[in-house]
């Protein structure tokens, strides 16, 4: 009976999603049981834009339903450096434990940005901000449960999807289908990129279930979070079967044109790729984020 539940803890991890209204991103904790063990994805910091004020609202939620299932936080896992939210991941590890991690391709992210925000002297473009970087297929474990990493440029050169038993999240890469996908215009975007991304998250088994990073409804529809690699196949309006990489690059790059930089791209970028660590203080103890101007 004990290796049938690991076995079955193994396939099919429980799930509980956390909406963030204000950037409409979705924060998970994945765990194979109460009192067990656990990985969070894409904690988000409250950020004020207006005020620059920060506070932990949204991430509380995450540490009280940890603790409320007794489980022990073995990951804190960025699907990418985010451009439309700060990361709340050092505040979740300071009150549940958990290794940051995220993928090793960082470090391109690091070395576009720091030229972008001329950062300090001090910064290493090294990925050494966080606890761990994984490579491509690496394997890791959330107690009973097997994660697997999968590679998944394009949005950015850094972009990674976890699977985790039958539970796939894939950060940017994928909307709900009736959204779509991600956008492809920031520095290192590619467009024929992450066509190739998805198609290898759609050769999945069909009923994989795949959570998303964020959702933003049409047609007044309720927020969700989850669909399957068979609906995406069917009826993604970007990528369903029968659109070709051709019809996809022009469409993602036409639509691109349009689109207006993330209403938090500046401070996000700047935070996230530190791992969700603010930059230094300067002399009078102050933390400053940089605008640059006539630049993205």
């Amino acid at each position: 009976m004990a290796a049938q539940t690991t076995a079955l803890a193994t396939a099919r991890p429980q799930v509980k999603p956390f909406l963030d209204r204000d950037t409409e991103t979705w924060s998970y904790v994945v765990y194979d049981r109460q009192g067990g063990h656990a990985a969070i994805i894409d904690p988000v910091l409250d950020f004020d834009n207006k005020s620059g004020r920060t506070h932990t609202t949204g991430a509380q939620r995450l540490v009280d339903f940890v603790r409320q299932q007794a489980l022990t936080v073995d990951w804190i896992l960025e699907t990418h450096a985010h451009a439309d939210h700060l990361s709340a991941a050092p505040f979740v590890r300071d009150q549940v434990g958990g290794k940051i991690a995220i993928g090793e391709k960082i470090r391109d992210v690091q070395k576009i940005f720091r030229e972008v925000f001329n950062l300090e002297k001090q910064f290493l473009c090294d990925g050494s901000h966080f606890d761990h970087l994984f490579a491509e297929n690496e394997t890791f474990r959330i107690g009973e449960l097997e994660g697997r990493v999968i590679y998944t440029p394009g949005h950015t050169p850094a972009d990674m999807s976890w699977l985790i038993g039958d539970a796939l999240f894939v950060g940017d890469t994928l909307f709900l289908p009736d959204v779509g996908t991600a956008r492809c215009d920031f520095p290192g975007g590619d467009a024929a990129t992450l066509y190739r991304s998805v198609h290898r998250l759609l050769a999945l088994p069909d009923n994989t279930r795949m959570f998303m990073c964020h959702d933003y409804p049409p047609n007044d529809r309720e927020h969700r979070c989850e669909t399957t690699v068979a609906e995406q196949k069917r009826s993604n309006i970007h990528v369903r079967e029968g659109i070709s990489e051709a019809e996809f690059v022009a469409m993602r790059e036409r639509r691109d044109a349009t689109l207006e930089m993330p209403r938090l791209i500046l401070p996000s970028i700047q935070v996230n790729i530190r791992a969700g660590q603010m930059p230094p203080a300067e002399d009078n103890g102050v933390v400053y984020l940089k605008v640059p101007v006539n630049r993205l």
